[in-house]
Parts: C-alpha cells; structure tokens; sequence
C-alpha cells in the first residue's frame, strides 16, 4: 500500500475529450488510442482521426508507432500501413530511446534494441532479447524501465541502454500497481486496482527510482489507463470515457 497522504490534484485542470477508448499512449505531442471494436485513432492537437487496422493495445515513442491485435501479433506503422513483425505480445511498449519492449501471455519480458526497432519494416526477424523476471505490464522512459506483476509489484530495471535494452538488474519500488506507463520526459503515472492515479516524486538522474507517490485527485472516475506526454496526463476511464489534465 502506499504510505503518502500527498495529494496532487489541486494542479490539474480537468478536460473531458470526445471519443471513447480502452488504451491510450502519448509521445511528443501525439496520442494514439484504441477503442473497445480495436479501431486505432490518433490525435495531434486536432480531432481524433482513425488509422486502418485492429489493435487492442498500441504505443508510440522514438522508434515509432507499434501495437498487438487479439491474436498478440506485433505490428509497426510504416509508410501509414501497419506492418506484421516479429513477435507474440499481449503489452509492448515504444517509450524508451529508440528500443522497444513487451510482455507475452506468459508475462515473460522482452526488449528490441534500438538498431532494429528503428529499421524494423517486417521483411526480416527481429531480434527479441529475453528478460529474467515475470512482469503484466512493462514501460521504458530516458531514465529507465518500469514494470508491474501479476500481484501488482513494482519493479525497475536498471541498466537499461538503446543498444543494451535488457539492462543488468531489478529492484523492487514500494508500493501496489496495475498498471504504469512512463513519459516522454520519464515521469511515472500508474493506476491500482481500485482505479486510482499515482504520480512518482523525486525522480532525478540520479535517483531514477525517485522518493514516494503522491496521489493523483483527478475527478474523472475509475482510471483503467493513463500516459503523460509534455505536460498532460492522459486517462482513461472503465467506462471508455477520455479526461485529458493539464499539470
């Protein structure tokens, strides 16, 4: 459980946005969602606008736009058609330099180093790289990678470089999650079981694991999903509903 009363919600402005989602991902200024048909749309700073193809979870970031259907097959947005990959993953995630990584139905986890995550076109394999440890969900900024377990543990993984995205160690970060998501700038959102938002505090270079979580008061119901991209949190709620914060 978490240990802080802090509270941050007194900086966020609320914004309701048009459309209904089940997962969204924001990086430099571009927001890419998925709705409960697995229809794919993405914004930048204009209406939501579809893209072809069926995804249930997609991620943009410095290597590109990627996403897996219901089958967990891996795709990569070239040319503004989305191509197979290699890979089989029910979470991947485009946020770290320039590499990507993802967990399979197994919760086993992976990671594309940046020489291949940026060429990948779907014409040859990809060279997935295992990692040791179990994770449900796995998120990568400059600073590091975060990810969270079946139980909701809290996990960071150091070490981590574009060119050696498997990184050397995991130390365990207090507090219970369901999900987290990393931000263009590294800072930390997740959202627990019941549905509320925290933020990570005290994140430097230096301590990328930061100091405690401050709760998010963010009024906009359960929280199923969220993403932090230059300055705005986005969320979205069990209903599908889409809340857009200004810090």
């Amino acid at each position: 459980m978490f240990k802080t009363g802090m509270s941050i919600g007194s900086s966020f402005l609320s914004d309701q946005v048009p459309g209904a989602l089940t997962q969204i991902d924001a990086s430099n200024g571009q927001v890419f969602g998925v709705n409960s048909a697995g229809n794919v749309y993405t914004s930048y700073g204009s209406p939501w606008t579809q893209l072809p193809g069926i995804l249930t979870h997609v991620t943009t970031g410095l290597s590109g736009v990627w996403g897996v259907d219901s089958n967990y097959s891996v795709y990569k947005l070239v040319g503004g058609s989305l191509r197979l990959v290699t890979g089989l993953f029910k979470q991947i995630d485009a946020g770290g330099n320039q590499f990507v990584v993802g967990v399979n139905v197994n919760d086993d986890i992976y990671c594309l180093p940046k020489p291949s995550a940026v060429t990948a076109d779907g014409s040859s394999p990809l060279p997935w790289i295992h990692i040791e440890g179990k994770l449900n969900y796995y998120s990568c900024g400059p600073l590091g990678c975060w990810g969270v377990n079946s139980t909701d543990a809290i996990y960071f993984r150091h070490g981590v470089t574009p060119d050696s995205c498997a990184g050397t160690r995991w130390q365990s970060v207090p507090g219970s999650l369901s999900m987290i998501e990393v931000g263009t700038e590294g800072d930390v959102f997740g959202v627990n079981s019941a549905g509320n938002i925290y933020r990570r505090g005290g994140i430097t270079k230096n301590n990328p694991t930061g100091t405690s979580w401050a709760h998010v008061d963010k009024q906009a119901g359960k929280a199923k999903h969220v993403s932090y991209d230059l300055g705005q949190l986005w969320i979205v709620t069990s209903e599908g509903d889409i809340f857009r914060y200004k810090v």
